[in-house]
């Protein structure tokens, strides 16, 4: 999935700029197919520099564990037994893909990591369709997505899924976990604060100078260097999907690259969903549900979780608040 390029406006913060007896390191990188920035805060540079260099490390280690690029990783393994046999994982690739599935239940399977064994009929080149795939074609894509033939033994820490041919992929929420796993590693190395940008997916903890949140600006979603809002945010995670980095038209109408797992199609009728949440993580993996919800059902949705607030904008360019997020982490709304 590609994410909306958020502005992150880091205020009053350089690469080795002294903040409040605090120094901060920055570093920008390409990790797991995107662009990331780790930013890390602590008492001395080379404090600063140590959390940012581990937690580059960290999330090179978890893109070994769950890519399906791999063919040596234990998320191919588990792909290359469809059908056959359960797969033995480690106890963390077996957690993420249980809160995988926790997601697939609440959100009624519009999350779905076996999404991954979806058939590519669609082409998303920014371009005029004249001729879409057929029903059947569409309805084939998806046969084999169902997260209720993923199949775990918590015992054996084992992974199966039932039918030859499924999949599973974490382009929807390993980004997220990656960002959290890095944050992790690198208070661990003494960041008191700090910031990771995943490929747009931004999550932040402590304060920045003199003690304020840290500033973030939510891009519009056609223009991306005008700002939608500003949020304030301190030890929260804040996730954009959005429908135009990659679509089609067709009959004048905008097909984004985001496509509903049950019937195939490619979404329509809103232009962007940013997700807050505590970890990025689940802000990842809510961003494509909300989506593929719809501006009315996917708010719905979000006002029914605890802990969770989100924006919305559809494609006339409607914008929608949750309940709480003007209260909790408003700066400035434009």
């Amino acid at each position: 999935m590609i994410r909306i390029s958020l502005i992150l406006l880091i205020l009053s913060l350089s690469l080795g700029a002294k903040s409040q007896n605090q120094f901060s390191f920055s570093k920008d990188t390409i990790l797991m197919g995107s662009s990331f920035t780790f930013t890390a805060l602590a008492q001395k540079p080379a404090q600063a520099e140590k959390a940012v260099n581990e937690g580059i490390k960290e999330v090179i280690r978890i893109e070994k564990l769950i890519s399906s690029w791999d063919p040596n990783s234990q998320t191919s393994a588990i792909n290359s037994f469809a059908g056959l046999a359960p797969v033995i994982v480690d106890d963390e690739l077996f957690n993420l893909i249980e809160r995988s599935i926790k997601i697939s239940k609440i959100s009624k399977g519009y999350f779905d990591i076996s999404f991954a064994s979806m058939d590519k009929v669609w082409e998303f080149k920014n371009q005029e369709l004249k001729t879409l795939p057929t029903e059947k074609e569409i309805e084939n894509s998806v046969a084999k997505i169902d997260f209720n033939k993923i199949i775990l033994n918590k015992k054996d820490k084992t992974v199966y899924l039932k039918e030859q041919g499924m999949k599973i992929g974490f382009g929807a929420i390993g980004k997220g976990y990656a960002a959290d796993c890095a944050k992790r590693k690198m208070v661990k190395y003494e960041a008191k604060s700090g910031v990771v940008n995943a490929g747009g997916d931004i999550l932040a903890w402590g304060k920045q100078e003199a003690g304020k949140p840290w500033s973030i600006a939510i891009a519009k979603p056609d223009d991306k260097k005008s700002v939608l809002a500003w949020l304030e945010i301190s030890d929260m995670a804040i996730v954009t999907s959005g429908n135009y980095e990659k679509f089609f038209l067709h009959n004048g109408k905008r097909y984004c690259h985001i496509i509903d797992p049950k019937t195939g199609w490619p979404i329509s009728g809103i232009k962007s969903v940013t997700i807050i949440s505590k970890t990025a993580e689940l802000s990842d993996a809510l961003a494509t549900t909300t989506f593929i919800l719809g501006p009315d059902e996917g708010m719905d949705f979000i006002n029914h979780l605890d802990g969770v607030e989100a924006i919305i904008v559809n494609d006339k360019d409607q914008i929608s608040y949750s309940t709480n997020l003007a209260s909790k982490y408003f700066q400035k709304r434009l």
